[in-house]
């Protein structure tokens, strides 16, 4: 049993070197629909405290109550995913739970004061924080908590319910 209590796991998260490809990869197994954004719209961002001008492309789907995301980070600007594909890794990079706002505040200051540190975090929208916790004594091991208040959080909902009802037609959506 989990005491932290950060709620199920709702999201996990693939680092890739090409989104693309991995999305027709996804298809081929009868995965989709993808609702893919070419360049996500983040502000606020920070790389271990300090800003960062990272811009990636996302692509979203689930599976049940599972989202999955794949994400292509396209600059060299400092962040988690630039890190993990400098690894020479390609794949699973994190989870995430999703919280409400009071939930994003609170889980948030428990991570910091159970010793995780921010890799880095930032905004999608209003109500849309979202922050990337590591420890230095879990290696490999990144936990995201994201806010889902407001749009992202409806945007998410929308996602699942069409994923449910997919036919195959139309497996990604730009």
């Amino acid at each position: 049993m989990s005491m932290l209590k950060l709620g199920p796991v709702r999201q996990v998260a693939y680092v890739v070197k090409d989104i693309e490809t991995a999305m027709q990869e996804w298809i081929k197994l009868g995965v989709g629909p993808w609702f893919y954004a070419a360049k996500v719209p983040v502000e606020n961002f920070t790389y271990k405290g300090q800003p960062s001008d990272v811009q990636f492309a996302a692509a979203l789907t689930n599976s049940g109550d599972l989202q999955i995301e794949l994400i292509q980070q396209l600059n060299d600007a400092p962040s988690l995913y630039r890190d993990f594909i400098a690894s020479g890794v390609e794949g699973i990079q994190h989870i995430s739970h999703w919280l409400d706002t009071e939930g994003y505040e609170k889980k948030y200051q428990e991570l910091i004061g159970l010793g995780f540190m921010v890799g880095h975090e930032g905004t999608i929208g209003v109500n849309g924080r979202f922050a990337y916790f590591i420890h230095d004594k879990l290696p490999g091991t990144v936990l995201e908590v994201s806010e889902m208040s407001g749009f992202k959080g409806e945007y998410f909902k929308a996602i699942a319910e069409i994923c449910a009802k997919w036919d195959g037609t139309d497996p990604i959506r730009r």
